[in-house]
């Protein structure tokens, strides 16, 4: 009895020392957290704002396609002969680029033209001897329709024979190799890749409160990144009538190329609207401006806190954004110092 009594105590012993560890352990983890006070003012740096001058030239980023893009393949089945083009190579329409097999086709033509010219030969026989009461005139008459059977056959082996040379439908380049010398074809299976890249089109997103800027058939101008110096025109060919994702819509402009057709689908480049007249706008710097592009946020500084402010920005320069709504002159924005920052903290302006 006395050994239970002792053993009920040394567990109840064991059970204290773990318990006051366990809480002396919590209290010194508590202690070891940093608990943010959302009261305490964060230090931040700011500016306030001024109108500024700038001529308002606006430039919007597109990417050139080409005017005309097909993948080549055969009407009718066949093997192979051969690949006239590769690569790279400069096609002019209607110029032989695959050879298929068409040595059965010839022969078939060949049975047909001489079955033709054994119909053409008893109809002229059927004919004197039809007009002389010698035959039945339905033995002419069903040796005619043979003979127009033969000429149609003829005709459809012919179209055959010249579905075997497939040809370039327009002019352009070779910038899709997809087959070989002893491969076979059948429709459907493309072979070549042509891209005529003489007429490019350009394609720009803009917003909607710019999209009236743009009229079909109007002329503005363009360059490639990759070659900022060459100007092109551009004519607009199409606006959009539906927005997108981003609530901008599509405009279309076509461009002639170059004379070296330097200019490649794929390139991207900006159309330009100049514009001489120097106007006075709120410019923020791009670092300030929180939020999504659909919809882009500033801090702004009002008695002591920071407020988030909704703006629209219609420009965009270097690092620096124009804005046209959601802030005026003498607003003082937060500019730096963004860490911990919420709706209504309280803010002290470092200098």
């Amino acid at each position: 009895m006395k050994k239970t009594i002792i053993y009920i105590g040394v567990a109840l012993a064991i059970i204290a020392i773990v318990v006051f560890q366990l809480i002396s352990n919590k209290e010194t983890a508590v202690k070891r957290v940093y608990h943010y006070d959302k009261e305490e003012a964060i230090h931040v740096q700011a500016i306030t704002l001024t109108l500024e001058s700038v001529r308002n030239d606006i430039s919007y980023t597109g990417t050139f396609e080409p005017n005309k893009e097909t993948k080549l393949s055969a009407d009718i089945q066949g093997k192979i002969n051969s690949v006239l083009v590769d690569i790279g190579s400069t096609v002019s329409k209607g110029q032989a680029l695959i050879q298929l097999d068409n040595s059965l086709l010839k022969l078939q033509l060949q049975t047909v033209e001489i079955q033709i010219e054994g119909l053409e030969t008893d109809v002229k026989r059927y004919t004197i001897l039809a007009s002389a009461d010698a035959i039945q005139g339905v033995q002419l008459e069903k040796t005619e329709l043979a003979l127009k059977s033969a000429k149609v056959q003829k005709a459809t082996l012919l179209e055959q024979i010249n579905k075997t040379t497939i040809t370039a439908p327009f002019n352009g380049i070779v910038t899709a190799k997809l087959t070989e010398v002893g491969a076979f074809a059948a429709p459907g299976i493309p072979l070549l890749q042509i891209t005529d890249i003489s007429l490019l089109k350009f394609s720009v997103n803009v917003p909607e409160q710019e999209l009236s800027q743009f009229d079909i058939n109007q002329r503005y101008t363009l360059n490639a990144d990759a070659y900022p110096e060459t100007e092109l025109a551009g004519k607009v060919i199409m606006t959009g009538s539906k927005a997108n994702m981003g609530n901008s819509f599509p405009v279309q402009f076509s461009v002639n190329n170059t004379v070296d057709l330097k200019i490649k689908a794929g390139m991207f480049g900006k159309v330009l609207l100049k514009n001489d007249r120097e106007e006075e706008h709120i410019i923020i710097p791009a670092s300030s401006i929180i939020g999504t592009n659909i919809q882009p946020q500033v801090y702004i500084v009002k008695d002591g806190k920071a407020m988030l402010q909704n703006i629209i920005i219609s420009a965009r320069f270097q690092n620096k954004v124009v804005v046209s709504s959601g802030l005026t002159e003498g607003d003082v924005i937060i500019s730096n110092g963004f860490i911990n920052l919420f709706d209504g903290a309280n803010v002290l302006i470092s200098k």
